[in-house]
């Protein structure tokens, strides 16, 4: 996982332009709306690289490398982070605040690719305090 708060590339009296990749061959981008308290993903990807933009409110973001035998961590993302995530990261989100992302990614994500590179797992990383969990591969 690697946060990463955008940086304005160019200012001047007309306003600004921030750069949100460059030279990145992106494949697939979407919008996700989330009410306050939902969980999403508690899965990964074995190719898929993705990025999330967060464009309104607030989420815990709780990830972990697949076969680690760390404890999951936990970063709180809110309106204007970045985040992204690489194969084989175990990833989950809680929604602390309605919500909105946007996510880009570079792989199968989309139409009905959508979860053709998606493995999801039990028990969720959100809250576990757990180092050495197993964790059941559904895919």
């Amino acid at each position: 996982m690697i946060k990463k708060k955008l940086k304005i590339n160019f200012k001047d009296k007309r306003g600004s332009i921030t750069d949100i990749f460059y030279k990145k061959n992106i494949r697939h981008v979407a919008i996700i709306k989330s009410k306050s308290g939902v969980k999403r993903g508690d899965h990964f990807h074995k190719k898929t690289t993705q990025w999330m933009l967060i464009t309104k409110g607030a989420l815990e973001y709780w990830y972990k490398k697949k076969n680690s035998k760390n404890k999951p961590k936990k970063v709180i993302l809110r309106t204007g982070d970045l985040v992204e995530t690489p194969p084989y990261e175990m990833h989950a989100l809680k929604i602390i605040k309605k919500n909105e992302f946007i996510v880009f990614t570079i792989g199968k994500r989309g139409g009905k690719d959508y979860e053709s590179d998606t493995y999801r797992f039990s028990p969720t990383l959100i809250n576990s305090k757990k180092a050495n969990e197993s964790y059941k591969i559904q895919n």
